[in-house]
């Protein structure tokens, strides 16, 4: 195996975020579920966006957030997803490469406009996600490139883009091309709704091998083994045999490492703003860990670090240098 020219090389949507602030009483008028994400078309996109307050504009989407993360740690990394040749497509280029990360894949030149996700965040920092996916869908086994996943340490796939079958082909195409090169892959299980709909075959992607590192959260590992007990869950989890990072919010997370269970603590913060992101960055926190052969606590600990930086202000992307913040810290 030659040495890797980037640490993660990320497979995702790729999204500009709109953010703004709402009370409860707007979600339940507009029947969102607070704290999900649903899936909208274009319509329902334009008439909430022109319900909401004044917003903010930024580019996301989970896995572009998690490798700008890797970024900001001192790390090299690569982003797969598809925009459309349209303004938000360009803004979502530019703020990538600015970030610090190759993103080689082509625009469309027709069909759906770059995808988008409306954002409401409640005062008590909770965060309600519409999103319409738009060019996302379009990516497909093509835009593959194997010469950068055999070039990068981890693969990383978000659940979210387990939707559309080309993207699940461009998965599997990306995959086969890490195993080949002897490279790990890694999945997200993004939301519960994702859970729902594809439990047996996330079970399966663990079960043969194909993904070698997960990322959950407490809702997303109760529905991932139908159980409403996190001892119960995480025994399940357990029996897998693979590398396993579970966040917990304000109690952490739990590392499960073939078989072997042990706990992580959060970040402290000083203020909770908007927890949107926080998953994405613990993620690029734990990814460039193990990139660069870390133990698996200091890997927690720089994804700790990360999720505490973006949640105390708007957006997924950080603010301050990750490196610098990492550097500042007693890990």
């Amino acid at each position: 195996m030659t040495d890797a020219l980037y640490d993660v090389v990320g497979i995702g949507n790729a999204i500009v975020d709109v953010i703004a602030r709402a009370e409860d009483d707007f979600l339940v008028g507009h029947g969102l579920h607070k704290g999900g994400m649903a899936l909208i078309d274009e319509p329902a996109s334009e008439k909430l966006y022109a319900a909401m307050g004044a917003a903010t504009i930024m580019s996301g989407g989970s896995a572009a957030n998690t490798m700008a993360g890797v970024a900001s740690l001192g790390g090299k990394a690569a982003f797969i997803g598809k925009v459309r040749n349209d303004d938000a497509g360009d803004a979502f280029r530019h703020d990538i490469h600015a970030a610090g990360v190759q993103f080689p894949t082509p625009a469309a030149t027709s069909g759906a406009s770059t995808a988008r996700c409306l954002v409401l965040v409640t005062p008590d920092g909770e965060r309600t996600m519409s999103t319409y996916l738009g060019a996302c869908v379009a990516l497909g086994p093509e835009d593959v490139d194997e010469k950068l996943i055999e070039a990068s340490n981890i693969l990383y796939f978000e659940g979210y883009l387990w939707d559309p079958p080309r993207a699940k082909e461009a998965f599997r195409r990306a995959a086969a091309a890490a195993r080949r090169a002897g490279r790990r892959t890694s999945l997200t299980l993004s939301d519960s709704f994702c859970v729902d709909r594809y439990r047996g075959e996330f079970l399966d992607l663990i079960r043969t091998g194909m993904v070698d590192i997960i990322f959950a959260n407490e809702s997303e590992l109760h529905a991932l083994y139908q159980t409403a007990d996190f001892d119960t869950a995480i025994k399940s989890l357990s029996a897998e045999k693979t590398l396993a990072f579970v966040t917990r919010s304000a109690a952490g997370c739990a590392i499960v490492d073939h078989g072997a269970v042990q706990s992580a603590p959060a970040a402290p913060i000083e203020k909770l703003v908007d927890t949107t992101g926080a998953g994405d960055l613990f993620a690029a926190g734990v990814l460039f860990g193990l990139a660069r052969n870390m133990p698996l606590q200091r890997c927690a600990g720089m994804g700790a670090l990360a999720a505490a930086e973006i949640i105390q202000h708007y957006g997924a992307r950080p603010e301050t240098s990750l490196a610098d913040l990492v550097a500042q810290s007693p890990l």
